[in-house]
């Protein structure tokens, strides 16, 4: 592989390429083996200590029976507090409810709260399970395009309070930080878009879940700690499973803003959606409580690398658009100037051995568009960095 450009960082830059091939999970075991996965979202280092050690105790204590939670999960009580430390808003643990993913909060929030038909607001791109989601749900699509600019991903505000009204809309799905485009919208931004919901009474589903993968000088802002009325109306979908490489341990929580809609969650069958697993409590809250030291190190190796990315990218494909992301460990590469004559992901995988995400699954606006996971060893990233440009700047084919 290319030699690393600069300091290695012990734990995450020494990753053994057949210890990662061994992993059973679909990033690495679904591709060929001479296929370098930059893909799907999840991070190629270890699992942090202090969420290791959590599960390894409660398995060696035998401590896999029915849990004794009488007022729900401690992540509502982890939860409220870090929310407090990190962001200063003053989440409620009372309003908390665990799930196992944040796509079944979306759709538990899109069940209770819109019905067949109804039309719901949605920046494009956008990851694509949301979408799909949108589609199976026959929820109507009031796309809210993300907008490239000199300045980097803006939205057009004007244009999405037109749409709303004319559109009937009934919710906002806000992805903050936005994936794929890994922008973090300013707090005069959320502001805007809390004026438009506050005027049209829409129900905001904020997606925040890579908010603690933030690079400075940016910073996360809630959208429900904007004002009262942001908070009344805001359901808040976030989980430690993409801050701390946790995908699998299935475990997400929801905090409820409208009173009304609280109550109908609660009035299901406690089960009818399912119910965390105890595993998946214990990791996460070892991750909020004991993970930061090793979040540190994580960002530090996330930081480096996505300048790294831009800083290839820029050089070697100076025709291929592409924006510093504020957050996420996700690079959106615009390959649409190179004319490539097919889709970029099949022209990667097949010349470069590289396999990333992108194009339309991402949305009708993504045709072109390449989405790379930047969260692995420097050596690594220089290895798939060395492949995807290559394979671009290729004739072949």
């Amino acid at each position: 592989m290319t030699p690393a450009p600069a300091q290695s960082i012990p734990g995450f830059d020494d990753l053994d390429l057949d210890w990662l091939r061994a992993r059973r999970s679909v990033k690495w075991n679904r591709p060929d083996q001479n296929v370098l996965p930059a893909w799907v979202a999840d991070m190629d280092f270890p699992t942090p200590a202090p969420v290791v050690a959590a599960l390894h105790d409660a398995v060696d204590r035998h401590d896999l029976g029915y849990p004794d939670w009488p007022d729900g999960s401690p992540l509502r009580r982890v939860f409220a507090k870090r929310m407090a430390e990190r962001y200063g808003w003053a989440a409620s643990a009372d309003r908390v409810r665990e799930q196992t993913d944040l796509i079944q909060c979306l759709q538990l929030i899109l069940h209770l709260a819109t019905t067949d038909g109804d039309a719901v607001a949605i920046q494009v791109p956008n990851y694509p399970p949301f979408l799909a989601t949108l589609r199976t749900m026959n929820r109507r699509v009031v796309p809210v395009p993300m907008e490239d600019t000199d300045d980097g991903w803006r939205m057009d505000f004007a244009a999405l309070d037109a749409d709303v009204k004319r559109s009937g809309c009934k919710a906002l799905v806000l992805v903050n930080p936005h994936n794929p485009t890994g922008r973090m919208l300013t707090h005069d931004e959320l502001g805007e878009l809390a004026a438009i919901a506050r005027r049209h009474d829409l129900l905001v589903i904020s997606d925040e879940i890579h908010a603690e993968l933030t690079y400075a000088p940016h910073r996360h802002i809630p959208f429900a700690s904007l004002s009262d009325d942001a908070a009344q109306r805001t359901v808040t979908l976030t989980s430690a499973t993409k801050a701390f490489n946790l995908a699998a341990i299935r475990c997400a929580v929801t905090h409820y803003g409208p009173d009304r809609l609280l109550a109908l969650r609660d009035a299901q069958p406690p089960d009818l959606y399912g119910t965390v697993s105890p595993l998946g409590v214990v990791a996460t809250q070892a991750a909020w409580e004991h993970g930061d030291a090793w979040q540190r190190d994580l960002l530090t190796v996330l930081d480096r690398n996505r300048r790294r990315v831009h800083e290839v990218i820029s050089r070697r494909l100076p025709l291929v658009r592409h924006h510093l992301p504020d957050a996420t460990y996700l690079a959106w590469l615009d390959t649409r100037p190179l004319s490539l004559g097919e889709p970029p992901v099949e022209k990667v995988l097949r010349n470069g051995r590289v396999l990333l995400d992108g194009g339309v699954p991402f949305g009708p606006e993504a045709h072109g568009f390449l989405r790379l996971n930047f969260a692995t060893s420097q050596p690594i990233l220089e290895e798939i960095l060395a492949r995807v440009t290559a394979a671009l700047s290729s004739r072949e084919g």
